[in-house]
């Protein structure tokens, strides 16, 4: 029989890995009459030969007694059949998602140290990298039960929105361990759906304390039935933008209208520009603007040169405490461009306030519009008491006339804005005393009959106000729980940003949009599992799963992916894979139903 070093003549290290005792029973074991099993490691040292000898225990009764028993040592250095050590595997997986790097960097980084190719990095990464991440954090079970008991779970859930009417993928943490308790993607989000995805948490018989979710309408009913009882608390950001929904609605109908009449009365002002030629503003390159420091006039003199200024100082005559007055030209020309450079400055500010974007419930673009536009009014004001000026004073009475258009309804939007803060500062905690839910609640909908009695008189704040109470009774039940349950946060804000994270991770490694919404739905379930906090970290986590775990979570990864096999925009990849699909249909035996 032919030694290790003799079977891999290539590689640098040939290490024989033993196992002496049962991981079952404890017993001695024994070598089995099957052939040895070897293979060839490339790590990012070295390549090395392993050689093991497959053993049995000797304890009939052990349950392990006839199962071949592999060197953990050896399943250790690499996964089963696998050519690339974790090391290999863990610098993919590190360079991908916290360096943000692209495949083909992540490839050039490897290639000088080992031998590998643009596809087997791609491979290693969905096929080894994510099921052994998820698979290492599924280890962690036993401290996830450990808190079931001891407080009981936190459940977080957050989806994902789906695009092109593909599935949404959701995701399941528990928040005081961060664990990823389920992680997927949802067909349809109705009851059923809900309730199929967050049965197997209660199969397990895990305690739920509270879950903590938007109000999706399906979801409620489905958190009821899965777990009842259980508190369902409800993010406070999104009950603060739906109570928001009609106020930002007229918020932006008034921007529109305030801008289109600022356009009206000042846009051939305010698009006015001093530029280098018609239409052209600053421009770089091989012929570039030329600065103000280069521009000279066509009219002047040359500069004398350095013996004329000599002669000059020399026949000046003396030097006294009065000194000469500038040229009258000179200082009109002066404070002329002055002005002229404050007038522009005033035009762009105005300019740029009629691009402001909202963002609701307390970024009021319409508001902020016509706030910043009246400071501009007071400050024109100011300038012109001190000295008239006809741009400036066409571009106050163009902005007074605009803003008159609309102060009716500005009144009417800030008074509303400010009941959106105070609703806010009602349940925020910080700063605040010890508060329980009962007591938020109290303060909450006497702040709310008070605004509706402010409004009765007033038929635009009455809406408002009726939608900031029918919002409020309707989030009611799940409003107040953060106060009670000690951990629960707020809002689920941490997830939402989870997903931004994600997004911005995925393009940046793609560069495309349409190649980060492709990920998401292929890969998205496995790229949201948090990993290690360093890089020695990550190749002992991967280093540290079982074979038989990692053949099953590679198992649901081909499941997943097979769902896009034919998802191809090649001509020649899509005829091959259809053309399969007519032959692997032609040799099934003839149907008996009926004819289509």
């Amino acid at each position: 029989m032919r030694t290790p070093k003799e079977l891999y003549p290539q590689v640098s290290k040939v290490y024989t890995c033993e196992l002496e005792l049962c991981p079952k029973c404890g017993s001695p074991l024994v070598s089995c009459d099957y052939q040895s099993g070897r293979k060839t490691v490339q790590t990012m040292s070295f390549v090395m030969g392993i050689a093991y000898r497959p053993k049995h225990c000797v304890n009939p009764n052990c349950d392990d007694h006839l199962k071949v028993v592999r060197s953990a040592e050896w399943l250790h250095i690499a996964p089963l059949h696998c050519t690339y050590g974790y090391d290999v595997i863990a610098t993919i997986g590190w360079q991908r998602q916290t360096q943000r790097q692209c495949f083909v960097d992540v490839f050039d980084y490897l290639a000088s140290r080992i031998k590998i190719s643009e596809s087997q990095v791609r491979y290693l990464y969905y096929q080894q990298y994510h099921p052994l991440l998820a698979c290492h954090e599924r280890k962690h079970f036993a401290r996830l039960r450990q808190v079931s008991e001891q407080s009981g779970l936190l459940l977080s859930l957050d989806g994902l929105a789906p695009e092109g009417g593909e599935p949404q993928l959701w995701v399941v943490r528990e928040l005081r361990t961060t664990l990823t308790v389920r992680s997927g993607w949802l067909s349809r989000q109705d009851q059923t759906a809900f309730e199929r995805f967050l049965e197997p948490i209660a199969e397990l018989g895990l305690q739920v304390a509270a879950v903590l979710s938007d109000k999706q309408r399906g979801l409620l009913p489905a958190v009821q039935t899965v777990f009842p009882g259980v508190r369902h608390s409800f993010c406070h950001p999104h009950y603060l933008k739906n109570i928001a929904e009609p106020i930002a609605a007229a918020d932006q109908e008034m921007k529109v209208t305030l801008r289109k009449a600022v356009r009206q009365t000042v846009g051939d002002l305010i698009r006015a520009e001093q530029v280098e030629n018609k239409g052209v503003l600053t421009v770089t390159g091989l012929i570039p603007t030329p600065i103000a420091d280069e521009k000279t006039d066509e009219t002047s003199q040359p500069s004398p040169t350095e013996q004329e200024q000599v002669v000059e100082v020399c026949s000046s005559p003396p030097v006294t405490d009065e000194q000469p007055a500038e040229p009258e030209a000179t200082q009109t020309d002066s404070t002329e461009g002055e002005r002229y450079e404050i007038v522009e400055a005033l035009q762009r500010r105005v300019r740029y306030l009629l691009t402001l974007k909202g963002r609701p419930p307390f970024r009021l673009a319409g508001l902020e519009m016509y706030e910043r536009l009246t400071e501009v009014s007071d400050c024109l004001g100011t300038m012109l008491a001190h000295a008239p000026d006809e741009r400036l004073a066409q571009l106050q009475h163009g902005l007074d006339q605009s803003l008159s258009e609309v102060t009716p309804t500005y009144k009417d939007l800030r008074q509303a804005g400010d009941w959106l803060v105070d609703v806010s500062n009602l349940l925020d905690t910080e700063g605040k005393p010890v508060r329980t839910g009962a007591q938020v609640r109290e303060e909450l909908f006497r702040y709310v009959d008070e605004i509706l009695e402010q409004s009765r008189e007033n038929p635009a704040l009455c809406a408002f106000a009726s939608k900031i109470e029918r919002t409020s009774r309707s989030y009611e039940k799940g409003l107040f729980h953060t106060y009670d349950v000690e951990g629960l946060p707020p809002s689920n804000n941490e997830r939402e940003s989870e997903f931004r994270d994600l997004n911005r991770r995925l393009l940046r490694t793609t560069g495309q949009k349409g190649a980060t919404r492709r990920l998401i739905q292929r890969s998205g379930a496995w790229e949201v599992i948090p990993r290690p906090g360093t890089f020695a970290e990550t190749i002992a986590a991967l280093s540290g799963v079982k074979a038989e775990d990692l053949h099953k979570e590679r198992e649901r990864v081909r499941t997943h992916r097979e769902r896009f096999r034919l998802h191809t925009r090649s001509a020649k990849q899509s005829r091959k894979q259809l053309q399969g699909l007519v032959d692997q249909w032609l040799h099934l035996p003839p149907s008996n139903g009926p004819p289509v």
